[in-house]
């Protein structure tokens, strides 16, 4: 099974359980450097699948909460290469497979095929790329698939149908599907006719279609679950984490799980 496989077979595995996957976010190295293996395996012992975002000083599809945690990490030394020996200590201990979020220029700064090669060595199994367009992305694309990695397309309630089509073909992994056209991190819960888009995007997409931007609570994740795959949940988990509660305890409440 190829890496990127791994990641559709985790989010089919909770579906056939009756439930929709759970891909938690979280920023790496934050709160503190020093806790973040320990957070990654809490995590992902309540997640499906694990979201990774690599800090970035200009996250311009984020809202304020995952900024915030994006400049801290980085004011306390965070970065890629970093990320990558601490997911060595801990590759043996988390069987979760791992997507990094990362905008381009750290990726480019790295080198595709350094970058795919320390991925495979550390259980990391994709990409999401929130500003490289389709168009220019086929550099990265096949570094990462020559190594079996994914590359994770995004759509919108804007995409057209057309476009649709193409990025449901190039994703791998899952469909990453945006419920709303703007930012991460609102607190005004999913837009009423998200439902139609999501039946939509998970009737033209072969993989599953996960829903991310705006989940927070059970609620959110239960309406979600009976459109897509999975729900992506950022922002809330940031926070809760903030707050120093239990990420675990958060995750397994929207799961159902608690």
């Amino acid at each position: 099974m190829e890496a990127h496989e791994k990641i559709t077979a985790a989010i089919n595995s909770a579906n056939d359980e009756g439930r929709p996957a759970l891909v938690p976010f979280i920023t790496a190295g934050y709160p503190e450097p020093t806790s973040f293996t320990e957070t990654l395996k809490e995590v992902a012992s309540a997640g499906d699948v694990v979201e990774l975002g690599i800090p970035f000083s200009d996250p311009m599809a984020d809202g304020m909460t995952i900024q915030r945690s994006s400049f801290e990490a980085l004011k306390k030394g965070v970065s890629l290469k970093w990320i990558f020996d601490e997911l060595d200590k801990v590759k043996d201990e988390v069987d979760t497979p791992l997507v990094m979020m990362s905008y381009l220029n750290p990726l480019l700064q790295f080198g595709y095929d350094e970058l795919a090669e320390r991925a495979v060595e550390t259980g990391v199994c994709g990409f999401i790329v929130p500003d490289l367009p389709y168009e220019e992305s086929e550099d990265i694309r096949r570094a990462l698939e020559a190594r079996g990695l994914g590359l994770v397309q995004l759509v919108t309630p804007a995409t057209p149908d057309e476009r649709l089509d193409t990025l449901s073909d190039a994703s791998r992994g899952f469909l990453y599907a945006v419920t709303i056209t703007g930012i991460t991190g609102g607190d005004t819960g999913l837009p009423d006719d998200v439902t139609d888009y999501l039946d939509k995007v998970s009737e033209k997409s072969a993989l599953p279609v996960c829903a991310g931007f705006g989940i927070r609570e059970r609620n959110d994740v239960d309406n979600v679950g009976k459109h897509a795959a999975g729900a992506i949940v950022g922002s809330a988990l940031v926070e809760v984490i903030e707050r120093g509660e239990s990420a675990s305890g958060f995750l397994n409440e929207l799961s159902g799980k608690a």
